[in-house]
């Protein structure tokens, strides 16, 4: 973007305490009144290529490699897939259930990574406080009770997942018609003498990022907030769901769009749009048209699509949640927080409901079936709705592949919410550090994962510099 004699820029690159490497850019008119804001993913994805020629099996395993915090998501969508197009997507009890556990414990040690470490010094200090204090050391400084169940909680998450999928970071335990071990008895009587603890604090995070939300919520109410339409997967009797059901979309009053769709069919509802200024995608819901059918994901959408959850604790925790709406679908941006620490109050009580089922002991791990050419896998990864579709020919290669990440689904709401954020706070007004970081704080509550999208190399400081009317550079900052 160039800067012209009518306008001054604000660049604040790159976004600071996300997964990844993104920007944005702010433009001024004369009166220092925001004209545009944008969310740009600068940087450029190309595992949709990479994985063509590659034998169908190998999938799961390589495109896991696109993230070094979600892996499990990408490794289970990509599976689900090749399940499909071996014949094979009628599990055993043991593989399915090995795969829950696998996905719950991605979503415990995700959910705990985010609100510990990666937002909870915004909603601890404040959004205006020293940046020198504001950040993980800060919490661990003055909080370190907090820090300490954050990694704790984080720790027990990746053993999950080290236990299933035979490495804490791009394991291989799930392959094309089941898994590749089970979950020895030891193993489970070391997670259940755990568990215990791990349900206190996820129900001491659960308080926390409600008290917030409450607390604050006169100002949190406007901030980044919008009205919008939802999508997720759900059970087929509506439940909460993050491994296996059908995509419903619903609007901003909690209308159903769709509900129920066959994820082989999600194309028919599901587009995506190009934009010049970004590498990543801005998905929409077909029958609405790009303008009105673009949606969110991720924890916020997830409580506001499902209509309970199947554990008690967390479904207590929903009810409360969605009162503050007056039961009506929740489109407070900052809610996502709330929204996150239920979903990990409900992974917590999951993991010990699964760790009790001897399942998981089972010795019957895969299935065989009739190929397929063409499948497609979605999944709730913690971030929101995943797609993966594969085309494999009659030599067993990719010839064409299709990723939505999570990530991508939230890209025009994450647009909204920095644009938002931006008129609100940025106009006519010295442009301060603290004011800064409220645009970044609306992009952190959607925890987006930008390297799932993008992968970059080297350093890559914050760099914020502001044009005058002419086109002159007047002020420039720079950190890290």
């Amino acid at each position: 973007m160039t800067t012209t004699p009518e306008l001054k820029r604000i660049v604040i690159e790159p976004v600071t305490r996300v997964e990844g490497h993104g920007k944005v850019t702010i433009l001024l008119d004369e009166e220092s009144k925001v004209k545009q804001a944008r969310l740009h993913i600068v940087e450029f994805r190309g595992f949709e290529r990479f994985i063509q020629g590659r034998p169908y099996w190998e999938v799961p395993v390589l495109v896991q490699r696109l993230c070094g915090i979600c892996p499990v998501s990408h490794h289970l969508a990509a599976v689900k897939a090749m399940d499909r197009i071996a014949g094979a997507e009628n599990l055993t009890p043991t593989a399915r259930k090995m795969r829950l556990l696998m996905h719950y414990g991605q979503f415990l040690q995700s959910h705990a990574l985010h609100f510990f470490h990666l937002c909870s010094p915004d909603l601890l200090f404040g959004f205006d406080a020293d940046p020198a204090v504001r950040n993980v050391i800060g919490v661990a400084a003055k909080y370190p009770e907090l820090a300490v169940q954050g990694v704790m909680l984080r720790k027990y998450g990746q053993e999950i997942i080290r236990a299933t999928a035979g490495k804490k970071i791009h394991g291989t335990g799930a392959i094309p018609g089941g898994i590749n071990k089970n979950l020895s008895t030891a193993e489970r009587d070391g997670f259940l003498k755990d568990i215990g603890q791990i349900l206190e604090w996820s129900r001491g995070a659960v308080k926390i990022a409600r008290d917030y939300t409450v607390e604050h919520l006169e100002e949190l109410a406007p901030f980044g907030s919008f009205d919008s339409n939802h999508l997720s997967i759900v059970r087929a009797d509506g439940a909460h769901e993050i491994y296996d059901g059908g995509l419903r979309a619903i609007d901003a009053q909690g209308q159903v769009i769709f509900d129920q769709v066959d994820n082989q069919k999600y194309l028919d509802y599901v587009a995506e749009e190009v934009r010049s200024w970004s590498y990543m995608k801005f998905p929409f819901i077909k029958p609405l048209g790009p303008e009105k059918g673009w949606y969110r994901v991720g924890p916020l959408a997830r409580l506001n699509t499902c209509a309970f959850f199947a554990t008690p604790e967390a479904e207590a925790a929903r009810k409360e949640f969605k009162a503050v709406s007056g039961g009506k679908p929740n489109n407070i941006t900052m809610a996502y927080h709330w929204a996150r620490m239920i979903e990990l109050l409900n992974a917590a009580e999951q993991l010990q409901e699964l760790l009790h089922d001897p399942d998981l002991q089972g010795t019957d791990l895969v299935v065989k079936g009739q190929r397929r050419g063409e499948a497609v896998g979605i999944i709730e990864a913690p971030r929101g709705t995943l797609f993966h579709h594969y085309v494999v020919d009659e030599q067993d290669q990719v010839v064409r592949a299709n990723l939505i990440v999570s990530t991508t689904n939230n890209n025009e709401p994450m647009n909204r919410a920095v644009t938002k954020v931006a008129q609100d706070h940025l106009c006519g007004v010295e442009i301060t550090e603290g004011l800064l970081n409220r645009v970044e704080v609306a992009i952190r509550a959607y925890d987006p994962c930008l390297s799932c999208a993008t992968h970059a190399m080297g350093q890559m400081p914050l760099v914020v510099e502001v044009y005058d009317r002419t086109g002159q550079l007047v002020g420039r900052r720079v950190k890290g």
